[in-house]
């Protein structure tokens, strides 16, 4: 198993998907695309993770690696790789499988509830997030942007003021609007410089959810990587 994680902007790491893979010894490397940085071709990994970013996808104009990173995506999907996108990860995700991306209705920072569909109760990666005996679990956002579902997909997970927080396609694509992969000290470089939030009782929330929400996303990460194949 070979993991290949694509990062959009310096300053959006892996977090917790890294500590998994470094715990787990399971080999991966990390693209910066916006540094410059080729991906490889694709017999190179088994398994290709999609990280967020500030930028939207119908920007590609402005990022051009944002268009050869699709064709990645893409070429992923086509080979059967699993795959796996995270907030603009996601999009990217839904874009590349010929879903419409375009501004939401209000920009959604900090820790909120996503309600899971059946189809999500059912899927053994989705169902791991939840607290127990709900449907529901507490995740990180920030996001201003959505998609339409994909043609052929399922959604997993839905919120007040998105339908679309988390869909699967096949078996091994997952895109998840949230991100899965924060720790306290990822959301406080975030939005140490961001205007018009409660930066204090997010900061709280986040210390609060950690320990419960890191152990979640490692079952997520178990099931992902070394249960996938």
């Amino acid at each position: 198993m070979n993991v290949l994680i694509l990062k959009n902007v310096s300053g959006e790491g892996p977090g917790t998907i890294e500590d998994h893979l470094c715990k787990e010894r399971i080999s991966y490397s990390v693209i910066d695309l916006k540094a410059g940085e080729s991906a490889p071709e694709l017999n190179a990994f088994t398994h290709l993770v999609i990280l967020g970013g500030p930028m939207a996808v119908y920007e590609m104009h402005l990022f051009p690696y944002l268009v050869s990173e699709v064709e990645l995506i893409h070429a992923a999907i086509d080979a059967d790789k699993h795959v796996l996108g995270v907030c603009l990860g996601a999009q990217m995700i839904a874009h590349a499988l010929d879903a419409r991306v375009y501004p939401g209705s209000r920009t959604e920072i900090g820790w909120h509830e996503v309600t899971l569909s059946d189809e999500g109760m059912c899927d053994p990666l989705m169902s791991v997030l939840v607290f127990p005996g709900r449907k529901a679990a507490q995740v990180f956002q920030w996001h201003g942007d959505t998609f339409d579902l994909p043609a052929r997909s399922v959604r997993l997970a839905s919120s007040g003021l998105y339908a679309n927080q988390a869909f699967r396609y096949g078996n091994r694509v997952y895109g998840l609007q949230f991100h899965i992969e924060v720790t306290p000290a990822i959301v406080r470089d975030w939005l140490a410089d961001e205007q018009g939030i409660d930066y204090a009782s997010i900061l709280a929330d986040s210390e609060r959810l950690f320990v419960f929400y890191r152990q979640r996303a490692e079952k997520f990460y178990e099931l992902f990587f070394e249960k996938s194949l």
